[in-house]
């Protein structure tokens, strides 16, 4: 039985510590849930009562405290908020325990990579939903061409049935769609790195029916854009939104000068926007390249809808982040991915993930279509 620490017990966290003592098969899971709250914690015991789960109160920036919770652990999971990361990874590194996160954030995966170099465990940072299973399908499709053209990532987490001006409710951490409505976009443009700002160049499409607006957003494409430099003329990554968001955010993000209170917007956001269940996740991923002497495209699109998981309703961002997170540790425990140093989500073999038995809510519904 492998020994897991959970840091974070909110929307994410809870759902990984279900979805790992309730599995059922070889690789058995026992979980420490960690976070500051005690009340946070009574709540993921009451949710998943289990003698495979436990709990700690524990303040990641109590270094001495964050050391001890890791002893004799296989892996560290950091469902934390973004700013807490490098924190917990560098605790990692000196107790030699593997570590998994779902950051979206640009420079804490930096770090991260540094403490990786000569590291007797792995490191696998942005193993979510975006970065995560989406730079995963990305390089599946890539690899089907002789040579690339282009790669262009779309995703959102969308409430199902939008009542507001917004068009959203909050499905996710507040602080992570503030940071990466915020933060700069990598992306390559005529074949080279660069960074774009993020709320810019927007764009429409239609799926399914249904009118969608797409955006850049900073930190989606993961460490894509290392891995494809030199290889193709176009890389970008979108998040997918219903018309008039962008315009909206920008207002409150630029002309209001609310990016540099980011503190006043989340109160704002948090207490203005209702919470839903009742979500949709597209991923839609387009790639354009030669094959065979042509010039072709193929595409990957899903919406994957909140269900119940793990005896419970969770909305759909629980399932697809939990689960790509899941399925990333599934697959380090049982030897598919290296056992040290850097790996990057691109490296995963879509088929792998899609087999294992966390990463298959990704292949259930049959909305789902590949062309």
């Amino acid at each position: 039985m492998k020994n897991i620490l959970v840091i974070g017990g909110g929307k994410i966290g809870s759902v990984v510590a279900a979805l790992l003592v309730n599995a059922s098969g070889d690789t058995r899971y026992r979980v420490t849930v960690a976070d500051r709250s005690a009340a946070q914690l009574a709540d993921v015991q009451r949710e998943t009562p289990s003698p495979e789960l436990d709990t700690l109160v524990l303040d990641v920036n109590d270094g001495a405290q964050l050391r001890a919770a890791l002893q004799g652990r296989f892996a560290v999971l950091s469902a934390a908020p973004y700013h807490l990361t490098v924190k917990v990874a560098e605790a990692a590194r000196e107790a030699g325990v593997h570590y998994l996160d779902l950051t979206e954030d640009v420079a804490s995966t930096r770090r991260i990579r540094e403490l990786a170099v000569g590291a007797s465990s792995s490191f696998i940072p942005q193993c979510g939903l975006a970065p995560g299973f989406i730079s995963i399908v990305a390089a599946d499709l890539a690899r089907q061409f002789d040579s690339l053209d282009s790669v262009r990532m779309r995703v959102g987490a969308l409430p199902a049935y939008p009542s507001n001006a917004l068009n959203y409710n909050l499905t996710w951490s507040t602080e992570g769609v503030i940071n990466e409505y915020c933060e700069p976009c990598e992306a390559i443009v005529n074949g080279r790195i660069t960074e774009v700002p993020a709320l810019e160049e927007r764009e429409e499409f239609s799926l399914d029916g249904v009118l969608y607006e797409a955006f850049n957003t900073s930190g989606g494409l993961g460490t894509l854009c290392e891995t494809l430099e030199g290889k193709v003329r176009t890389l970008n990554y979108r998040t997918i939104r219903y018309p008039g968001h962008a315009a909206i955010m920008k207002a409150l993000l630029h002309d209001l000068r609310l990016r540099d209170r980011r503190d006043v917007l989340k109160d704002i956001l948090e207490n203005s926007l209702p919470a839903t269940m009742q979500d949709v996740v597209i991923v839609f991923v387009t790639v354009a390249g030669q094959r065979e002497g042509r010039l072709q495209q193929d595409t990957y699109a899903r919406k994957i809808y909140s269900h119940v998981l793990a005896g419970r309703m969770r909305s759909a961002i629980q399932i697809t982040t939990a689960s790509s997170l899941c399925a990333m540790l599934d697959m380090l425990a049982t030897g598919q991915l290296p056992q040290s140093g850097f790996v990057r989500q691109e490296d995963v073999r879509l088929d792998d993930f899609l087999a294992n038995r966390f990463g298959h809510v990704y292949a259930m519904d049959e909305l789902a279509h590949a062309a």
